[in-house]
C-alpha cells in the first residue's frame, strides 16, 4: 500500500510551544503496523535545524515509541548510498516545517527526489507538516520568499506531484493564507486542498479521509470553475473515500 499523511501544521512540543498534532501522529504510527517503527526526521527545510531533530526524538521517540533517526543533507557529509539506505530503511519519512522552495532544490541536488519517490512505492509512511505536506503534492502555496521579506507574496512551489493537487498548509493559521490562494487557483488547473493546523489529509493507495486533532480543525475543497470561486468543507468521515473524487471538479 501506498500512504501519506500530510498535515496543515501544528507544534509538537518545542520548548514553549504545546504538543497539537497528537491523534495524527499516532496515526502516523498505527499506518507501520509496528509498535517501535522507525522514524526518519528531514529537516531539510529548517537548514538541518539539531533543535528540531531534538524535538522530533523527545516527542515521536520518547513519548510515542518511535525510533528516531535523521537526514541532515545539507551538511554533504553524506555518501548517495548512505542517504539511500536512510530513506529505504526506514518505516516512516517525517519531514519538517521550514522553506519549501529551498527544501526541494536540496532534494533534486542531492537526488532524494527519486529516492522519496522509491520510498513511496515500497509503502513506507511518508508523512509531515507544513513544508512537509506540500512535498508530496504537485503544488504547495508557500511562504518561502518570506523567509527573507515578510512583505514578500507567497507563491506555488513544485512538489513531488504523488497527488494532483495542490496543497495549502496553515489555512486557519496564517491571514494572508485564504486571499492568496483564492488568486492562486484562478491561475493553476485542477484542486486545492487547505489544510487548518491540527488537520490532516490521509492517503492510502486512491482512497483518503481527513483526520483532524482539534475539533474544529477542518480541510477545504478550493477550485475556479467556468469564472465561479468554489470552497468547500471535506467532510471528515470514518470510511476512506476515493481520492478521484476529491481531485475532481
Amino acid at each position: 500500500m501506498k500512504k501519506i499523511i500530510a498535515i496543515g501544521g501544528g507544534d509538537i512540543g518545542r520548548p514553549g510551544y504545546p504538543i497539537e498534532t497528537t491523534k495524527i501522529d499516532k496515526e502516523i504510527i498505527k499506518l507501520t503496523g509496528k509498535k517501535n517503527p522507525v522514524l526518519l526526521f528531514i529537516p531539510t527545510a529548517s537548514g538541518d535545524s539539531e533543535s528540531y531533530f531534538e524535538t522530533v526524538k523527545n516527542y515521536f521517540g520518547k513519548k510515542l515509541g518511535c525510533r528516531t533517526e535523521v537526514l541532515y543533507l545539507l551538511k554533504g557529509a553524506l555518501t548517495q548510498q548512505e542517504i539511500k539506505n536512510k530513506i529505504l530503511s526506514a518505516d516512516i519519512i517525517y519531514v519538517g516545517g521550514g522553506d519549501t522552495l529551498k527544501m526541494m532544490q536540496a532534494w533534486k541536488k542531492y537526488g532524494v527526489v527519486v529516492l522519496l519517490r522509491q520510498a513511496y512505492d515500497k509503502g513506507i509512511v511518508l508523512s509531515g507538516l507544513s513544508a512537509g505536506a506540500i512535498c508530496w503534492f504537485k503544488y504547495g502555496n508557500s511562504d518561502s520568499r518570506k523567509m527573507k521579506n515578510p512583505n514578500a507574496p507567497l507563491i506555488k512551489v513544485s512538489g513531488l506531484n504523488l497527488v494532483s493537487a495542490l496543497l495549502c498548509p496553515h489555512y486557519d493559521f496564517e491571514k494572508d493564507r485564504k486571499s492568496d490562494l483564492k488568486k492562486m487557483m484562478k491561475k493553476t488547473e485542477g484542486i486545492a486542498v487547505a489544510i487548518d493546523n491540527c488537520c490532516a489529509i490521509e492517503i492510502i493507495d486512491e482512497t483518503y479521509r481527513i483526520i483532524s486533532s482539534k475539533k474544529m480543525a477542518n480541510a477545504y475543497k478550493v477550485f475556479w470553475a467556468k469564472g465561479t470561486f468554489h470552497h468547500i468543507l471535506i467532510a471528515k468521515e470514518k470510511k476512506f473515500l476515493p481520492l478521484s473524487d476529491l481531485l475532481r471538479k
